[in-house]
């Protein structure tokens, strides 16, 4: 991700302010989700090393001691659709909303007329190592139209006015629960104490508050509705329900295409309510139920025909019916069918005891392990309340934002936020998490057809480093951003992770050809090198990155040639499975032969370019290690197959540095986690769970937010205690001294395999192994390997006895 523009669009200094603080081709349709057709399906036992009891409540809370002042000092709820950031007030209570579909503009397509005819030109140039003038050219004629994508919009703002609470305030507390998935304030106001609890719930599409006190007649509120929108309208109806009506914003020339609502019913116990202006006044309440609805007119990326006016009657009718303990327990029951599936303990220490703010803030001094295992919970809680099945993926700030111009549109950049978003979903158990994104796979093959075909000429599909909710999938922002054609392809490695995991084959024959497409694209488009007679992308780039010769643009980068292998692999292996088109399989193959190699530079890096230029380009510690992806996420760089390039690749992590942006500074976590080297990737997690990269409330500092880094921390986490490629299961491959004792379960290893684990005094302890079907694993425990077979309800167990000394 570039920062050019966010620089100027975001408060960078808000961080240095608070320092001194489903698988199988059937999904829902986002009209189902809407409609309210996700109905909870039941608990899923916990594995058998998590089912001794109820976990620790206080390991699975962030909370404070004092109200937010900060947008990142407040606390997320979502249910995959919507979603709402509690600032925890006292006289004022604030719920800033999304709704995931509201983004502004409407259907557009960027694709630039003259591209085509552009591009041979532009090729020429390049081979010719006119790089300059190549990008010059392809800023001139081959760039989206328009040049920047849109943007995701905040809804709007719940306010809760208390307009007769006594000030003297005590004994304040607010927290988020994330195994409950509820957040809650408390406090003591003139000897009355209070309590507000609210949760996003995905089994009644609602965000429901809940407002209570230990006097009757105590709770005096008023409730009202307001939006940075267009055209809004605000209307009370039957005196107890407000509606805000409006629509989206237009941007960068693209007119505003979407209608959207908020609904709020208010249902007080005893008292009273009435209408007052624009909003809701309660007075004398024993307790008061809010009842928050919001849709858009969004269908799809070429259908905005929706009514978000009766998706949300409907929503608060249904919900209307239950009283909140009711939705807050179901609530709670569908959010631990997937959280409860994994835990973690790396041991506590008297650190742990602190708030959340001042845990984060005195991590670098103090050692605190279950911060890390918070950490990791909260990245799973993050992606579970920010994608679910009907929802959008989660985009850079997963589903919070409240800004109309937030960093880099709070998008999906997929060089790699987007892709790291999901990093941690299919190990962590999370595998219902990937639906959306598989989905928006699915869109952009159809866009990206035309964009192949128009500014291309070639089959297939592609996308480029950026998209929204429109599905574009034309080069944006600049040709030394946007001109790097892998986006789509990369997303297709994680359609094949979510086989590889699962092992579904009606799944895998669902999204074979969107692989196909993919692949088939750079069959069409990839390049002869004059040089070398190597095939390579051209134009395409090192993921914003600029080479030593004044420019980004180049010819056949390492990253695309190792995205590459894997699509070409991938898919050939999908079509074997499949027993499809063997033809296309050997043009596959034959294709991969001929990609250009990764090659070792003279200072001993590997190359990031074609050329050994690392060393004279002009950022050497830049943020992207594109030219590791080969390492991680891919196993194709590794210890033991591949040394001296696994060799390369850490001198090139040592040249670039440990630390560097949130999301950079994860992947680099995961990179050393790979190269089993535990206490540099525990340094390098320290320094992101620090004040440096974290918020208050646990969000992830680029700075500005990106929650990618959030997911990217999680993954590491798990890549320290358990790996796994092919037929490989690796133990504690990279278990940090500050982890001497611990235990996971429920993780999830490729072959539709589960791990839980636990070790001691640094050495594994024991392990069980079971799997969904029969198979067959070599598990790796430093030097030592067991072959094993493992059927459906015969696991495998790993005992002290066949461990033996270190």
């Amino acid at each position: 991700m570039h920062r050019g523009r966010a620089e100027h669009d975001a408060p960078l200094s808000a961080l240095a302010d608070w320092r001194g603080a489903v698988s199988g081709p059937l999904r829902p349709t986002r009209r189902t989700l809407l409609e309210g057709a996700l109905i909870a399906a039941g608990t899923t036992a916990l594995p058998a090393a998590t089912r001794t009891g109820e976990p620790d409540r206080a390991a699975a809370l962030l909370w404070y001691r004092q109200p937010a002042t900060r947008w990142t000092e407040a606390l997320p709820v979502g249910n995959g659709r919507i979603g709402a950031m509690l600032f925890g007030g006292v006289a004022q209570e604030r719920l800033q909303l999304n709704e995931d579909s509201l983004w502004s503009g409407g259907p557009y397509d960027p694709v630039n007329p003259s591209a085509r005819e552009t591009l041979p030109e532009i090729r020429k140039l390049i081979f010719a190592g006119r790089y300059a003038e190549a990008q010059a050219l392809a800023n001139e004629r081959v760039m989206a139209t328009p040049l920047a994508q849109m943007s995701y919009q905040p809804a709007g703002d719940l306010l809760l006015d208390f307009p007769h609470l006594p000030t003297a305030i005590e004994g304040y507390r607010r927290e988020l629960d994330i195994d409950a998935a509820m957040a809650t304030t408390r406090f003591m106001a003139g000897g009355i104490a209070f309590t507000r609890r609210v949760v996003a719930s995905p089994v009644d599409q609602v965000i429901a508050v809940h407002l209570s006190a230990d006097r009757r007649g105590a709770i005096d509120v008023d409730v009202s509705l307001r939006s940075l929108q267009d055209h809004l309208s605000i209307a009370i109806e039957n005196a107890d329900t407000l509606c805000l009506a409006g629509a989206n914003r237009a941007e960068n020339g693209v007119a505003g295409a979407i209608r959207f609502a908020i609904r709020a019913r208010v249902l007080a116990e005893g008292g009273s309510v009435s209408a007052m202006a624009d909003r809701l006044a309660v007075r004398g309440a024993d307790g008061v139920t809010i009842l928050l609805a919001m849709a858009t007119s969004y269908r799809r990326y070429d259908d905005t025909g929706g009514d978000p006016i009766r998706l949300t009657s409907d929503q608060i009718a249904r919900a209307g019916t239950r009283h909140f303990d009711t939705i807050a327990q179901d609530t709670t029951a569908e959010h631990r069918r997937l959280f409860r599936r994994v835990t973690l303990d790396l041991g506590r220490t008297s650190a742990a005891d602190r708030p959340t703010d001042e845990r984060i803030r005195l991590s670098p001094s103090s050692d605190d392990p279950a911060l890390a295992a918070l950490y990791f919970q909260y990245g799973r809680y993050l992606l579970i309340c920010s994608s679910r099945p009907g929802s959008q993926p989660a985009n850079l700030q997963g589903i919070w934002n409240d800004s109309t111009k937030p960093p880099w549109g709070s998008k999906y950049t997929i060089n790699i936020n987007t892709e790291m978003n999901y990093w941690p979903a299919e190990p962590a158990a999370l595998q219902e998490c990937v639906e959306p994104l598989i989905a928006m796979v699915r869109d952009l093959a159809e866009t990206g057809a035309r964009t192949a075909r128009e500014m291309y000429g070639a089959r297939g599909w592609v996308a480029h480093h950026n998209t929204d909710l429109w599905r574009a999938t034309a080069p944006i922002d600049g040709a030394q951003f946007g001109l790097w054609p892998m986006g789509g392809a990369w997303l297709c490695l994680h359609l094949w992770d979510h086989y590889d995991y699962g092992t579904d084959t009606a799944y895998l024959a669902s999204v074979y050809p969107l692989m196909r497409g993919a692949a088939l694209f750079f069959l069409d488009t990839l390049q002869t090198d004059p040089v070398s007679g190597h095939l390579v992308t051209n134009p395409s780039l090192s993921p914003e990155n600029v080479h030593p010769y004044g420019a980004s643009l180049c010819a056949g980068p390492s990253m695309d040639m190792q995205i590459l292998r894997d699509l070409f692999d991938r898919t050939a292996r999908a079509a074997i499975l499949l027993g499809r088109d063997p033809d296309f399989v050997a043009e596959l193959q034959a294709a991969r032969a001929r990609l250009r190699p990764d090659q070792i530079g003279h200072e001993g890096q590997l190359e990031e370019w074609a050329g050994d230029w690392d060393m004279q380009a002009p950022e050497p510690h830049h943020r992207h290690v594109s030219h590791l992806f080969g390492l991680y996420p891919s196993h194709q760089i590794d210890l033991d197959r591949t040394p001296a390039l696994a060799a390369a690749a850490r001198r090139s992590l040592e040249l670039r540095g440990d630390e560097s942006t949130g999301w950079a500074t994860a992947w680099r976590a995961n990179l050393w986690a790979r190269l089993r080297d535990g206490d540099h990737a525990h340094r390098i997690l320290a320094f992101l769970l620090g004040p440096d990269r974290t918020y208050p409330n646990m969000f992830d500092a680029h700075p500005p937010f990106q929650i990618d880094g959030n997911f990217g921390g999680a993954a590491a986490i798990l890549e320290m205690l358990v790996q796994s490629h092919d037929e490989d299961i690796r133990l504690l491959p990279a278990l940090p001294r500050a982890w001497p004792a611990g235990s996971v379960s429920g993780v999830r290893i490729r072959g539709g395999c589960t791990i839980d684990l636990h070790w001691r005094a640094g050495q594994l302890s024991g392990a069980v192994i079971s799997a969904s079907k029969r198979v067959r694993r070599i598990v790796r425990l430093g030097r030592r390997h067991f072959d094993v077979t493992i059927a459906p309800g015969t696991p495998f167990h790993l005992t002290d006895a066949m461990i033996g000394p270190a």
